[in-house]
């Protein structure tokens, strides 16, 4: 099992500016939920549900409530095309983004000073406005690729940065994408999105393997079976399975996928072998299951095995 004292305080325990997240391999907990608020009129689970203030600080009143350590708010649906969610998300304009998530992180720092924020967003001056508004750390789904200014924004807040593996340009969903080592060729990626970061001064990063962007069902499946192997950079892992495609093709098929409704225990199945590999942060629209299975998932793991000799 992972032993907390094996990694580097200093990457693993998160500083979100002036808020400390220890997420070391091995803690008791198991590992932090980032509770999803997509204020947003075209998410595929949670679209429309929270696009005024009220709305949105009843649900982090709920999911704060129900465990969660970051609300992690997103102004731009990624939403792909196809049979299941029709024509796919529209591009938002920064303007408009910051319309939909400043008002609402505002609100939310005043609301529940407690709470970590997080905002989802590969637009530096978005991030640099949330960070204004209250928000502690920048979720970049792009890894740097598209605005490498972001790792400045990151560093001149002292705010950690989220690094996801994707490919393409958010909104033009799904990527194609080919691997001949999809494990090798993430854990590079991210290597070197760490490595622009690191140059602009940031001081803490996250990584994510970018489940369900530009990844085959069987690719994406492979990457949480190897989370071990994305830790072994030196920095803490986060994991967002929560309800996506991937899930509903190995449910049901790739041409008759189960809807998203019928993916929770898919999705906590998953979360639960991300885990046990090493990720320490899980982004989830379903909070109180998520928190649930992480608690049993360690308390079961903290208890001693006992060896059988043979007689």
């Amino acid at each position: 099992m992972w032993q907390p004292e094996a990694f580097d305080t200093d990457r693993f325990v998160l500083n979100c500016r002036g808020r400390l997240l220890d997420c070391r391999p091995g803690l008791p907990g198991g590992a932090h939920v980032m509770g999803i608020l997509n204020v947003t009129p075209d998410s595929f689970w949670d679209g429309g549900r929270y696009q005024t203030v009220d709305a949105a600080l009843k649900r982090v009143e709920t999911m704060l409530e129900e465990g969660a350590a970051i609300i992690d708010v997103g102004g731009e649906s990624t939403r792909p095309r196809g049979r299941a969610y029709g024509r796919g998300a529209e591009p938002v304009s920064p303007d408009e983004e910051r319309r939909r998530v400043l008002p609402v992180i505002e609100a939310i720092a005043q609301r529940f000073p407690e709470a970590i924020i997080s905002v989802d967003t590969y637009k530096p001056e978005v991030a640099r406005d949330a960070l204004e508004a209250g928000a502690h750390l920048i979720n970049d789904q792009t890894g740097l690729r598209l605005y490498p200014e972001m790792a400045e924004v990151a560093a001149r807040y002292g705010a950690p940065l989220v690094l996801m593996h994707s490919v393409g340009r958010p909104g033009e969903m799904p990527h194609e994408s080919h691997y001949d080592d999809v494990v090798a060729e993430v854990r590079q990626s991210l290597a070197e999105s760490v490595a622009r970061a690191h140059a602009a001064g940031v001081r803490q990063v996250v990584l994510d393997p970018g489940f369900g962007f530009g990844k085959t069902a069987a690719e994406n499946l492979q990457l949480i079976n190897n989370v071990d192997a994305l830790l072994s950079l030196g920095y803490p892992v986060l994991v967002g399975i929560s309800r996506k495609s991937t899930i509903g093709q190995v449910l049901g098929t790739p041409e008759q996928p189960v809807p998203p409704e019928g993916r929770l225990y898919g999705t906590l199945g998953v979360t639960a072998v991300a885990v046990l590999r090493g990720a320490t942060l899980v982004r989830a629209h379903d909070v109180r299951p998520t928190v649930e299975m992480l608690r049993l998932l360690a308390a079961t793991l903290a208890q001693p095995r006992t060896e059988l000799h043979a007689v």
